[in-house]
């Protein structure tokens, strides 16, 4: 346990280190080209736009991270406040503080978020702007001088350690070591927080003193995972060799790494691949001096070589590097694949043991309650990752391209889970993140997927949208099969004496009353559990859709229940439940979470409007109990 807590705990702070970063990777890539093109030896030197990259590197980045540091944390005011406190480290300094701002930066955000819960409700009515500037400016002025004084320096000393330490690394030959570390990291989804937390902050350091930096290279290298999935084209089984050509064009020019992730985690000796391709690949930048002048993100082949400094050199190191790591890794896998056991290698499964390897918990509880209520009138659809860009922006595409196809006008867009609105409707995330989007936006519609280029999400959210009538009914039956055991005893939890046919009513209470007398009746409940019922109706329709309610007791009414059962009332013509026609009434009681199974059993059957005909054409209670009894 405390194994699985560390990692988790370690996976977030490197994912909080790569959301400061990632955001403002647009401005690296400015100041990258600027200097590439109009420093002395660029491709069009020019002594005055030159001018911008000394201000660029030592002011504008470390600010626009400390600033969307400080916002992570406590939003605007936050933000502020850790762009304040950046600016005493930055002056405090004489290289760019990039590590700096990373630590001052959610430090700032920390002590007025503090700041403000100590005051809540304490500030007299018209003094609240007064009150909010002055505690910014004055808590973020101390922050700054603290900065200045202490944490600048000390930060100064710390970058000169790791700089020295990786040239060192560098030139003992040991770098290509690193690749223990990074490519299994990698596969855990932290290839974000790798690159962009720990590697491009040393990595600006180094371009500042030699004009290019190889540690941009050591998480970016598409090499180890365009090995892999080529040799799963030519020798994988299954889904994974069909859809192995498309996922190496999306990971070598896309840039897309995750989308290796799982082909790995299929056969887990591949790790041994991508080591020793990334391996390689860094040995043979370190033997031909590649590097670049900027991070390269996404980290496709494109990129790579828009931010590969202008000397021929550099760009034949850089590819040979990319080359090499992909050949050995290729081969490697080609071994591993060739001489394994041979089965029908699943890339759903696979991703679903991504989730188990990193210590992921699944119970009918959780499922059923991380996905919050589907919200009406929907008119946007949020795929959010990380950085918002990588899988995200893929997602949404392939999403977006189904929400036309079905003629709906729903726009569907991706951003960071940091820039996740709090008033978002439809969420969708990788399972790993989900947790954070929920954080992020507690009333919105989660959705988590596990394979984001063919989830069967995607068709599940436009047939909820579609058909908004039955996405409640659908959700428990997908819900409910993933992690209950079907196939309940009937015999105990529905007996013939429990099955009324031919029933009518005037209104939905009366039905309700009907099914929770019956429960009563037959020893299931107690007599409080049927207002429990009604109440819990009116909390949130039950009617599931398919002509079918399923009313239920509140979840504080389970201590009324003596013992699990369901009754089931056939109404023929109908009755009326909030502007929907019921002709099956499912009144169910669980004990100690046997509600599910029952759930489970009543879903799937009734999931199916052939089975609802012939059970409200049903002439007796064990022809009616047989359809139920056959799922």
């Amino acid at each position: 346990m405390a194994q699985s807590n560390i990692k988790v705990a370690i996976q977030k702070f490197g994912n909080f280190l790569s959301s400061m970063v990632m955001p403002n990777i647009s401005a690296f890539i400015a100041w990258g080209l600027i200097t590439a093109l109009f420093i002395p030896t660029g491709f069009f030197p020019n002594e005055s736009l030159a001018k911008m990259v000394g201000p660029m590197i030592t002011y504008l980045l470390p600010l626009l991270i400390g600033y969307t540091g400080g916002k992570l944390v406590h939003d605007q005011r936050g933000a502020v406040v850790g762009a304040i406190a950046t600016m005493g480290v930055i002056v405090g300094a004489e290289i760019p503080m990039f590590l700096g701002a990373m630590i001052v930066g959610p430090i700032g955000g920390y002590v007025i978020k503090k700041f403000d819960q100590l005051i809540e409700g304490r500030v007299k009515a018209g003094f609240e702007m007064l009150v909010n500037n002055f505690s910014a400016g004055i808590l973020g002025g101390l922050l700054a001088i603290l900065a200045f004084s202490g944490i600048g320096p000390a930060v100064e000393v710390f970058t000169g350690w790791l700089v020295n330490g990786v040239d060192w690394l560098i030139g003992t030959g040991l770098l290509p070591l690193t690749s223990i570390l990074i490519e299994p990291a990698k596969v855990l989804f932290l290839n974000n927080a790798i690159n962009h937390g720990v590697l491009s902050p040393i990595g600006v350091e180094q371009v500042k003193q030699t004009g290019q930096s190889i540690l941009f290279l050591l998480e970016a290298n598409p090499g180890p995972g365009i090995g892999v999935l080529l040799a799963y084209c030519l020798f994988g089984k299954g889904n994974a060799k069909r859809s192995a050509p498309g996922a190496a064009i999306i990971h070598f020019f896309g840039g897309i790494h995750e989308i290796y992730f799982p082909y790995i985690l299929m056969r887990p000796m591949l790790i041994i691949a991508v080591i020793l391709g990334g391996m390689s690949g860094v040995f043979t930048l370190v033997l031909l001096g590649g590097g670049l002048f900027s991070p390269a993100s996404p980290g496709s082949i494109f990129a790579i070589a828009a931010v590969t400094p202008h000397h021929t050199s550099a760009y034949i190191a850089n590819f040979a590097g990319v080359l090499v790591a992909g050949i050995v890794s290729f081969v490697v896998s080609a071994f591993i694949l060739k001489t394994g056991k041979q089965t029908d290698d699943n890339i759903e499964e696979a991703a679903r043991k991504m989730q188990e390897m990193k210590g992921k918990k699944s119970s009918v509880a959780n499922v059923l309650a991380s996905k919050g209520t589907m919200p009406e009138n929907v008119n946007k659809i949020i795929f959010a990752c990380d950085a918002g860009m990588g899988s995200s922006a893929m997602g949404a595409s392939l999403l977006r391209k189904k929400v036309k196809e079905a003629g709906m006008n729903i726009s569907v867009t991706n951003m960071a889970i940091s820039n996740i609105p709090s008033d978002a409707q439809i969420v969708i995330t990788q399972e790993e993140l989900t947790p954070r989007a929920q954080n992020k936006a507690p009333n919105a519609y989660h959705i988590s997927v596990d394979n984001f280029l063919s989830s069967p999400e995607y068709d599940k959210l436009i047939s909820q949208l579609q058909f908004p009538a039955n996405a409640e009914l659908h959700e428990i039956v997908e819900d409910a099969e993933a992690v209950v055991p079907s196939n309940p005893d009937s015999d105990s939890l529905l007996r013939p004496e429990n099955v009324f046919l031919n029933q009518s009513f005037s209104n939905k209470e009366e039905a309700i009353r009907f099914a929770g007398r019956a429960l009563v009746n037959a020893g299931y409940v107690n007599e409080s559990y049927i207002e429990a019922m009604i109440a819990r109706d009116e909390m949130t329709s039950t009617y599931m859709g398919n002509d079918v309610a399923i009313p239920h007791g509140t979840e504080e009414a389970k201590k009324d229940v003596l013992t699990s059962g369901f009754t089931v009332l056939q109404v023929p013509n109908g009755v009326d439940f909030d502007g929907q026609k019921v002709r099956l009434i499912f009144g169910i009681a669980g004990k100690e979470g046997t509600h599910l199974e029952i759930l489970s059993g009543i879903a799937v059957t009734c999931s199916d409007m052939e089975n609802i005909e012939k059970m409200v054409r049903a002439k007796s209670a064990q022809e009616l109990m047989d359809i139920i009894g056959k799922k």
